[in-house]
């Protein structure tokens, strides 16, 4: 893979891979600096999946697109637990499904969904999908989050529905389906499945997964409790706005990255 330099990454760029705590202008020497710095990112959000029990079985996946070759992206291999996986272990397939870097399988489903996805949205650079009990709970409902909380704001009118579940995700032409699906939205429910979500980078995608997963639980619970208020539209509207733009979903998933980075640091081998 061949390196370009420098290159200069602002927190407004599509892909945020910043290096250090702040929000501040940070500069890559070449391109290999920068695709280290989101595969760290990548490894640490299989080891948060697994943290917060996410994971079930095979299912489940976290792409990202290679900083480079923008038909390429980085994928966790087939069988390996969550909470096992390193930088090291990732692999690179293309959108042909040819396996560039890594001797593991890559998850079937992974590849017909994420090869699509990355492929219609050229401004989605990862994308993350899994089992986890609360978001395919909620999907069994057939309909989007309501805005009855702050939080739920933040998937206010930026949610998708895929409404024709049809089994294990074996095709690309069901990815394209669901690629079609979310269309310019940040996240998808996959009816009787689950929950996907989008960003501009991996900790972005991963923050509105922790969150949403989070907001599926809690209009659980509101609904078996009662009848939850839904708050107005222009009020739903301004939260989301200030709590789900690039930069404060980006601030939001730093604390869990770095919690992870402590408690686990060998996922950077």
């Amino acid at each position: 893979m061949t390196n370009v330099s420098p290159i200069k990454i602002d927190i407004t760029d599509g892909r945020l891979p910043l290096k250090g705590k702040g929000l501040e202008m940070t500069e890559f020497a070449n391109v290999a600096e920068l695709r280290r710095n989101q595969l760290e990112k990548l490894a640490a959000g299989f080891r948060m999946f697994a943290y917060f029990g996410f994971n079930e079985g095979v299912a489940g996946h976290i792409t990202l697109r290679d900083p480079e070759f923008s038909d390429h992206f980085w994928v966790n291999p087939l069988g390996v637990h969550f909470s096992q996986i390193s930088v090291s272990d990732l692999i690179l397939v293309n959108h042909d499904g040819k396996v560039v870097q890594g001797d593991k399988d890559v998850n079937v489903a992974a590849f017909a969904i994420h090869s699509r996805l990355h492929a219609a949205r050229p401004d989605v650079n990862a994308a993350a999908h899994s089992h986890s009990i609360y978001g395919r709970t909620f999907s069994t409902l057939g309909k989007p989050l309501d805005p009855i909380s702050q939080d739920a704001c933040a998937f206010y009118e930026t949610q998708a529905m895929y409404k024709d579940f049809s089994g294990v995700v074996e095709e690309v032409d069901e990815g394209d389906e669901i690629a079609k699906a979310l269309g310019d939205k940040k996240v998808i429910i996959l009816q009787n499945h689950g929950i996907l979500t989008t960003g501009p980078s991996v900790d972005i995608a991963l923050w509105f997964y922790m969150s949403m997963e989070r907001c599926c639980q809690a209009q659980l619970m509101a609904e078996a409790a009662g009848n939850p208020v839904i708050i107005p539209h222009d009020t739903a509207v301004k939260t989301r706005n200030f709590i789900a733009n690039d930069v404060a979903a980006w601030a939001s998933y730093q604390p869990a990255f770095d919690m992870i980075m402590k408690k686990e640091p060998d996922l950077l081998d």
